[in-house]
């Protein structure tokens, strides 16, 4: 498809390109990511859920896409934006060019618009509300969509990307290996007891119960809107909170329930809005960033043991570390870019809690050990419990 698109920002913002994948008009929050490969996880993220993502990396599409990176059941974001849209697919393990995938999937997107720009204005003024389109619409009408879009402040996205109904994670959970190599070949723990974990699903990437699997844990995974009464009654040994989109703030449902089980003592492990989660059942606040975190180079450092990460991050709210420590839980990491809360943890209870996806799909492997300290925890929690 070579015909005209266009992307329109809430400011009035007018980008013409050339249009991919679906013939569409769709509205969402313009975001922008740093991450220089990962464009197939990217777009299967749940967590982009609403929102229009521009790559800053100049030519995108060049390895394909294929059956096996995707991060849920197809594109989760509402459209695409790059600045070259690469006309040549070479990668032994593609099945399908970006543009074909899009088109499936029936997500638009638009390439040859400046990207840079793009971006440059968003951190400048802030992520917007914006309309992308590939169909025959004037820039006035894409202004005006965007503008009557209703935002992320105070949506719900998650009952939009949950599960249908609870299940038991079979999936593969063998790392990725390159044919005739030893790269990537799992490591065993040795002998030792698989925990049972709940997974809630708040808009969770497969790569993390793939993650949980490897570690030694059996991944039951429950809707968003299940209540602790029916996880009480699965008697899992640790909860697990996934990631999501939309307003944290705006999940009272789940905040009722994370209250409950942090009650019940279950050992519990969130990452980004699972993150957020934990901070507002225990009385804590979040507040919407400028232009969020989106990318796999944020650094990260830990307080308690001064170690540094590089991680991947993709969220657009934060957790007030006033509020935090007002309800008696502790900081224990901070994005070394802003000083924002990156990780918590309750003084006495088995909780603790990340901003970012230590599963990293896509994304360094810095925080990978997360996975561990979880399984560590639990067993702590089951030796103490059975002592």
């Amino acid at each position: 498809m070579s015909t005209n698109a266009v992307l329109a920002l809430e400011d009035g913002s007018v980008f013409r390109g050339r249009a991919f994948g679906a013939k569409a008009t769709v509205c969402g929050e313009a975001v922008f990511n740093t991450s220089m490969t990962g464009y197939q996880e990217i777009l299967t993220d749940p967590s982009y859920f609403g929102q229009i993502v521009t790559l800053t990396f100049p030519e995108i599409g060049n390895y394909g896409v294929n059956s096996e990176d995707c991060e849920s059941g197809g594109v989760k974001c509402a459209g695409l934006v790059v600045r070259k849209l690469s006309p040549v697919v070479s990668n032994w393990r593609a099945t399908q060019p970006l543009g074909e995938y899009l088109l499936q999937n029936n997500i638009p997107g638009i390439e040859d618009v400046d990207t840079r720009a793009i971006t440059k204005k968003l951190r400048l003024h802030g992520v917007m509300k914006a309309c992308i389109s590939t169909a025959e619409i004037s820039d006035a009408d894409a202004v005006r969509l965007a503008r009557e879009w209703q935002g992320t402040v105070g949506a719900d996205f998650v009952r939009d990307v949950t599960c249908a109904a609870a299940n038991t994670f079979s999936g593969e959970s063998r790392p990725f290996t390159v044919p005739g190599t030893h790269l990537g070949k799992n490591k065993a723990h040795g002998e030792r007891p698989v925990w049972r974990v709940a997974a809630y699903d708040f808009g969770a990437k497969t790569s993390i119960f793939k993650k949980l699997s490897r570690t030694g844990f059996s991944v039951r995974v429950f809707p968003a809107t299940t209540p602790a009464s029916e996880i009480k009654a699965f008697a899992p040994d640790g909860v697990f909170l996934s990631n999501g989109p939309g307003d944290p703030a705006a999940l009272g449902y789940a905040h009722a329930a994370v209250r409950e089980m942090i009650a019940a003592g279950f050992p519990i492990f969130g990452i980004c809005l699972g993150h957020q989660i934990i901070a507002h059942a225990i009385g804590a606040q979040t507040y919407k960033l400028k232009f969020g975190h989106r990318g796999g180079n944020q650094p990260v450092k830990n307080l308690e043991t001064g170690v540094v990460s590089i991680t991947a991050q993709n969220h657009g709210f934060a957790v007030s570390k006033e509020s935090i420590e007002k309800a008696g839980a502790i900081v224990t990491e901070v994005n070394l870019n802003d000083e924002t809360v990156a990780g918590l943890r309750l003084k006495d209870k088995p909780v603790f809690s990340v901003q970012y996806h230590p599963e990293a799909g896509p994304g360094p492997n810095d925080a990978d050990p997360l996975f561990e300290k979880f399984y560590q925890m639990v067993s702590a929690e089951k030796a103490r419990k059975t002592a």
